[in-house]
């Protein structure tokens, strides 16, 4: 199971609060799109996503969509946000984040994942060796391409639901 234990658990991205990434030393957060900061079939950031982008940029907090997502989709949501995104991401697998990481410099120790997906999210902070927030999906219809993953990623989350509740973000305000 070790595998699939992300760091952290949170109901949503949106109950994070700021001070939890400061208090984590946390700088850079790896954002995945679809059904984590905002519903897959949404082209457009809803107020709710440029509000909590705003408020974590204000905080000192970079915001990097990190999606397996197609270019076109996630350089226009990212550029309507003005955040730089990473698209075609090949999660879980972690080379490519890895080369990213590396190509900004960026500190893996400054850095959290967050997703909704066990199978492509925290797989591929595991691969990358930096730290991870698994949320609940923003909505309940999925792509296609996701709804096989998501049928293994309920057995797995009901198998590990006490740990979940464990590793819960909340309280820190």
């Amino acid at each position: 199971m070790g595998l699939f234990t992300p760091t952290y658990y949170a109901k949503s991205l949106y109950e994070i609060p700021i001070s939890f990434y400061k208090e984590n030393g946390i700088k850079i957060l790896f954002c995945d799109l679809d059904n984590t900061l905002d519903a897959f079939y949404e082209q457009d950031p809803t107020e709710k996503a440029i509000k909590l982008v705003r408020e974590l940029e204000e905080n000192g907090i970079k915001v990097i969509i990190t999606s397996n997502n197609h270019g076109d989709r996630v350089t226009n949501y990212a550029n309507k946000l003005n955040v730089i995104c990473h698209y075609s991401s090949k999660k879980p697998l972690g080379y490519k984040l890895r080369r990213f990481i590396k190509s900004n410099n960026f500190n893996k120790d400054e850095i959290v994942m967050v997703g909704d997906q066990l199978l492509t999210d925290v797989i591929c902070s595991k691969n990358t060796k930096i730290r991870v927030i698994l949320t609940e999906p923003l909505v309940n219809k999925d792509l296609p391409v996701t709804k096989v993953n998501r049928f293994f990623d309920k057995i797995i989350r009901r198998m590990m639901k006490k740990k979940l509740t464990k590793l819960e973000v909340k309280n820190h305000e």
